[in-house]
């Protein structure tokens, strides 16, 4: 049986300095030392075991591949299990793992609060009349792109090329209900005005079906091989694809239709004749035709649209849901992201503005559409794209996507309260609680290790090789007995380790 689809996003954010002098890396690094610097103490991170260059195809390119961060930079650990940091140039809050969908979503919300939360701490930092403004999008309209990334936990036994191969159709084709929507076009071959307005703000940054590259090359299934756990067990697939998403429901969409997937191969379930003739052309086909009827070539030589595509991937779901059940993302949850599933497909099918509360290309598009009408405006007009960027302004007052009636999932309450705490069915509970108890005995975190400094004798290094353990059902009564680190390491005995660390200043 499929293994727990544990998951996470990390989500870069755009980052402009407004009246004032600024790089992007001065200005994300003022906004995340804003925000940080309102605490005791800054737990740096840990890059220890950090291995960027490591390819799920058997490679390891270690030795050549750039540092896939600057050490240098502000890079922090948060009370909520979360990592806020600068990613080459970019804010970026990576959520803490979570065992549910349901989850994932309130910490990419939270993280949606923190980063407001640092606009406003940064201003008292600026010049009169300046400030940092965020945007959740994934383009800067000038050729270059970044990312909003997903991962999720797989078992190792599964070959990474027949993963690879299945689960293209899907990253492909998916766009068509969690596609953010975009105006105009930034593929080099084409001039911008060829393409009014597209489905994904990321679809003309792919040029390779499978490879490691993250900035250049981009491939549409990423083979990082760094689980950040037991690497005997397990692997983390490393989304790139997908885009950021305002639409809340969007984002439960394209973590729990993916979730259930990956479940379905890891099974055996998911058969191959959905496989994509040539994924890389797709990608950009689908997302320049916002009309949903592009229909593209199979394998097998039959012609399908991605809608067809995705309809054909649900009714697979639904009986792959009747025969194994759905316990590797939570029966509930799974029921719930099967219908919809099922809705936002039969609404796009029957009429794409009956969506227009869930996907976020189809909430811009009528925006954009009603400007133009309203304005008698060409498609090419600058006050298009301008509209474009203010749909994923992170000020409240400015943003449109909170203007256009979007569903939405998670309250106030739930977001801000997860911008301190951690999820309780992961080890992220663990790490978190240690930030919360102790910050000024924690020197430094990572992904499956902290890392204590109790006072005498090294460094003491706790090792979270299983993302299932630490949760708050097996430490709660652990934690609320150790009154000091020196307690806790007594207590966990044998599994601490002397310790050695690379932290970020």
């Amino acid at each position: 049986m499929s293994i727990p689809k544990i998951c996470g996003i990390e989500t870069e954010y755009g980052i402009i300095a407004k009246g004032m002098d600024a790089s992007a890396v001065t200005a994300s690094s003022l906004l995340i030392n804003s925000y940080v610097g309102r605490f005791d103490k800054n737990v740096g991170w840990d890059f220890k075991d950090e291995q960027p260059g490591n390819d799920a195809r058997g490679l390891s390119l270690d030795d050549s591949f750039p540092p896939e961060i600057e050490m240098h930079l502000v890079n922090t650990v948060l009370t909520n299990g979360a990592r806020y940091y600068v990613d080459h140039a970019h804010p970026e809050v990576s959520t803490p793992e979570c065992r549910s969908v349901d989850e994932a979503l309130i910490f990419d919300r939270a993280g949606e609060e923190i980063v407001r939360q640092s606009m406003i701490a940064a201003k008292s930092f600026l010049p009169e009349g300046a400030e940092l403004i965020a945007y959740k999008n994934n383009s800067d309209g000038k050729g270059n792109s970044y990312g909003c990334h997903e991962n999720y936990l797989l078992a190792r036994a599964l070959p990474f090329a027949k993963m690879a191969a299945l689960i293209t159709t899907h990253f492909v084709t998916r766009q068509v209900f969690c596609g953010a929507g975009k105006v105009g076009t930034e593929f080099e071959s084409m001039p911008n005005e060829s393409v009014a307005f597209q489905l994904s703000q990321r679809a003309d940054f792919f040029e390779e079906e499978v490879g490691l590259e993250t900035t250049l090359k981009r491939p549409i299934v990423n083979t990082r091989d760094e689980p950040h756990c037991d690497p005997t067990k397990y692997r983390r697939l490393h989304v790139i694809v997908g885009d950021a998403n305002m639409s809340e429901v969007a984002t439960y969409l394209k973590l729990g239709t993916t979730a259930i997937l990956l479940s379905m191969i890891e099974d055996d379930q998911l058969p191959e004749d959905l496989l994509l003739l040539n994924p890389v052309p797709a990608i950009r086909q689908i997302s320049h035709d916002p009309t949903l009827r592009q229909a593209i070539l199979l394998e097998n030589d039959k012609r399908m649209t991605a809608l067809e595509i995705q309809e054909s991937l649900y009714q697979y779901a639904e009986r792959y849901a009747n025969s194994f059940g759905l316990e590797s993302v939570g029966q509930t949850t799974g029921e719930n992201i099967l219908r919809r599933w099922r809705e936002v497909i039969e609404g796009l099918q029957s009429d794409p503005l009956s969506v227009a509360h869930i996907v976020d290309w189809v909430a811009k598009k009528r925006i954009i559409d009603g400007l133009v009408t309203r304005h008698n405006l060409r498609d090419t007009d600058a006050k298009l794209k301008a509209v474009d960027l203010q749909y994923h302004d992170m000020r409240p007052d400015k943003c449109l996507a909170l203007r256009a009636g979007l569903e939405t999932l998670v309250s106030q309450r739930q977001a801000l309260d997860a911008c301190t705490a951690p999820p309780e069915s992961t080890r992220a509970y663990f790490r978190g609680k240690c930030l919360e108890k102790w910050p000024n005995d924690v020197v430094a975190a990572n992904w499956d290790s902290v890392v204590f400094d109790i006072g005498s004798g090294p460094l003491k290094r706790i090792p979270m090789i299983e993302p299932l353990r630490g949760t708050k059902a097996m430490t709660e009564e652990l934690f609320d007995r150790c009154l000091t680190p020196s307690d806790l390491i007594s207590a966990l005995g044998d599994a601490v380790t002397s310790s050695s660390f690379k932290p970020s200043n």
